[in-house]
């Protein structure tokens, strides 16, 4: 006897953050304006892999960028903290220099499925929050 959907994975809710497009290659975009007008998190895209992290270092859950849109140290490079230098690795998040070595950014899991960028329904939230 069959049962339908069972041993099936539940569906997670998303939501739409963008089309892959609106991120430029190599570059960064911040998403979501909080009431200070700061991004709570933003995209790095590398080809058609894009990762996804809280606007906030683990140093002093500050927000990383210096400017809108404005993450990386250059173009193609590491993921920078403008209030103190710290850098992160674009692919895990994890600190390679700085004050907070040993620490990571918290990740925001990403799919993109046809050109669109898809994140959770519910963002995990950082202890500044």
């Amino acid at each position: 006897m069959s049962h339908p959907g069972l041993g099936a994975t539940p569906a997670v809710a998303e939501q739409r953050l963008c089309a892959l497009e609106d991120i430029p290659d190599g570059d960064t975009r911040g998403f979501l304006p909080s009431e200070h007008n700061e991004d709570r998190l933003f995209a790095v895209r590398r080809g058609g892999t894009v990762r996804v992290y809280l606007n906030s270092c683990p140093h002093t859950w500050g927000p990383l960028d210096w400017a809108r849109h404005k993450f990386l140290a250059a173009p193609g490079g590491d993921i920078v903290c403008f209030g103190h230098g710290a850098r992160f690795d674009v692919q895990s998040g994890a600190c390679t220099a700085g004050v907070c070595l040993g620490q990571r950014l918290i990740s925001v899991p990403a799919r993109v499925s046809e050109g669109v960028v898809y994140l959770p329904a519910v963002l995990p939230t950082s202890p500044r929050q």
